[in-house]
């Protein structure tokens, strides 16, 4: 899918979507193959307020430079657009998860960290501490639904090809605050 074809498949779904700077040529692809891509990765940024958020998101922090995504959902269910191609999300993973995701399976415990993700997971960073506590408003868990299932819809995947990334690497929490069971009912439903 091309950048074009990802922002013109995420409005098709009715979503809100932010262009920030230069997000259609800002990845890592210098350090590495992305593709081919198997798969959407949810997450939960640690952060607070969206401006500071998308920032974060689109620059990176300290030892990990940006993008750290696709796009970043926000507390009001806007998606902002801060890279494309590769991005620093998924980081090592559980081959064994990416068979599933590929086999659009059940994943299985993650046991192991040996598989490059970045290279197979488009990732949504949502704006949520993360610490149980802080809400995901309706809004939020919408547009995560929508972005999710926009990406599905043009690849012709179904909802087993969304993942969090505590499914993917041994010791994530994220998305803490709602179940992936649940987020993909909810895509399962959005793309009949």
């Amino acid at each position: 899918m091309s950048a074009s074809s990802f922002l013109k498949a995420l409005k098709a779904e009715g979503l809100t979507v932010v262009e920030t700077g230069d997000w259609r040529d800002h990845n890592r692809n210098h350090k590495g193959p992305w593709g081919p891509v198997h798969g959407v990765m949810i997450h939960h940024t640690v952060t607070r307020g969206s401006a500071a958020t998308v920032e974060i998101c689109r620059k990176g922090h300290g030892d990990l430079p940006g993008p750290l995504c696709h796009g970043v959902i926000t507390k009001d269910g806007r998606v902002h657009l801060v890279g494309y191609g590769r991005t620093n999300h998924a980081g090592l993973g559980d081959d064994d998860v990416l068979r599933a995701v590929i086999a659009e399976k059940v994943p299985p415990p993650d046991n192991e960290a040996g598989t490059d993700g970045n290279r197979h997971f488009y990732g949504f960073e949502c704006e949520n501490l993360g610490d149980g506590d802080d809400p995901w408003p309706s809004a939020q868990l919408d547009a995560v639904e929508r972005a999710a299932a926009a990406v599905c819809r043009h690849h012709g995947w179904s909802e087993r090809s969304v993942i969090g990334h505590l499914e993917w690497q041994p010791g994530k929490v994220d998305p803490r605050g709602f179940t992936m069971t649940s987020m993909r009912e909810r895509i399962r439903d959005r793309l009949k």
